[in-house]
């Protein structure tokens, strides 16, 4: 693919392409995270670009895709410890063809979506927590 992104600029010819492929499947948005780009569909995050590399979420019901067509987890080094995401890398030959992506894709905005309906909602203002302690 193209040259590297470069954070002084727009995501870059890569995460443009990307996004262009995924247009037909669903409006995706790329949004500047930490070292790469995060791809949104509907406010929620399936997939993440580092280094010009494409990884797409991945849940205990589709991780046994990614790892058959031999696709690695996204991980990155904190201190001694070397973490692993719910991401993996997306097959070389999707990224030639838009409706062999959306499809692949389309299994990441469901894991996301998955993940997401699993999560406690976050307190708002018209749905505050109670403090800890006593309630009268």
């Amino acid at each position: 693919m193209a040259g590297r992104t470069r954070s002084n600029a727009g995501p870059g010819e890569n995460v443009e392409h990307i996004v262009d492929l995924l247009r037909s499947w669903s409006r995706v948005d790329a949004r500047r995270m930490f070292s790469g780009y995060g791809l949104f569909r509907d406010g929620l995050m399936f997939g993440i670009v580092i280094r010009d590399v494409l990884y797409f979420k991945t849940d205990d019901d589709t991780r046994r895709d990614y790892e058959s067509a031999g696709m690695a987890p996204f991980r990155y080094q904190r201190g001694n410890k070397r973490i692993a995401l719910g991401y993996h890398t997306v097959p070389a030959e999707a990224l030639d063809d838009g409706d062999e992506l959306a499809a692949w894709a389309q299994k990441a905005y469901a894991a996301a979506v998955k993940k997401a309906a699993g999560k406690p909602k976050r307190a708002t203002a018209n749905n505050k927590r109670m403090p800890r302690g006593r309630h009268d």
